[in-house]
Order: C-alpha cells, then sequence, then structure tokens
C-alpha cells in the first residue's frame, strides 16, 4: 500500500508554492498578509492486489480556509530569517514560528500542517489498514 500527499497554498486563484529563496519568501508573505486563502491537499492511496488483479486506489483532497494577520514588514523578515518558511508552501508554518502570523483556521488544522489526519485515517481503514 502506498500513501501520497501533497499539498498547495492558492491565493485568489493562484498557486504560490514553495519559496525559491528568502526574497521570495518575504514577496508570499507580504501577499497574504491580512488576506485569506486555501489550503488544499491531494491524498491517494494505492493498493497492489495480486498480479492478476488491477491496483485498488482512491483519491481526496481537503481544503482549509486560513486568514492571515496584518503582520509587519519587520515580523515578515524576522520570521524569514529563521529559514522556516523555505520549504513550506505558502511560506509559513502554522505548527511552528509562522504560526503566529495566522490569524484563523477555519477547517482542518492538520491540512494545514500538511496531512489532513481525518481523512487520510478514513482512506487507509478503507484499506484494512
Amino acid at each position: 500500500m502506498v500513501l501520497g500527499a501533497d499539498t498547495e497554498v492558492v491565493l485568489a486563484g493562484r498557486l504560490l508554492g514553495k519559496p525559491t529563496d528568502p526574497a521570495d519568501a518575504v514577496r508570499i508573505l507580504r501577499e497574504l498578509r491580512g488576506r485569506e486563502h486555501e489550503v488544499i491537499t491531494g491524498l491517494a492511496v494505492v493498493e497492489l492486489g495480486p498480479p492478476t488483479s488491477a491496483p485498488r486506489q482512491e483519491t481526496a483532497a481537503v481544503t482549509s480556509r486560513v486568514r492571515m494577520a496584518e503582520y509587519s514588514d519587520a515580523d515578515i523578515e524576522g520570521y524569514v530569517a529563521t529559514g522556516e518558511p523555505l520549504d513550506k508552501a505558502g511560506g509559513y508554518a502554522v505548527q511552528g514560528l509562522g504560526g503566529r502570523l495566522v490569524a484563523a483556521v477555519e477547517g482542518c488544522l492538520t491540512n494545514v500542517i500538511g496531512l489532513p489526519l481525518t481523512t487520510t485515517r478514513v482512506l487507509l481503514e478503507r484499506h484494512g489498514f
């Protein structure tokens, strides 16, 4: 059995992805400041059966809405200097220091962290795991 997942941050219909460098992280966090965006995680479970049968697979997507605080440029610079945002979709980690930049989360918090645990559990249970 294989479980795959990937998370994207969507602001006004645009994928933000992970910052390419510190300057890009600053740009992304400025764009997000005071605004609401979506965090979408796609999940897939693939279970291989006997060689003569097709793999059993199931997919799901989970969407959460995140409203960012009205943080300052100094807050952005200080956060980016920690290095934390450089490998995070949207340039922040709600479970880390970046949580200070988040005003509210509507929906699944673990989705915003990177893996929606309730949906993951449901998919795995359907496959007998």
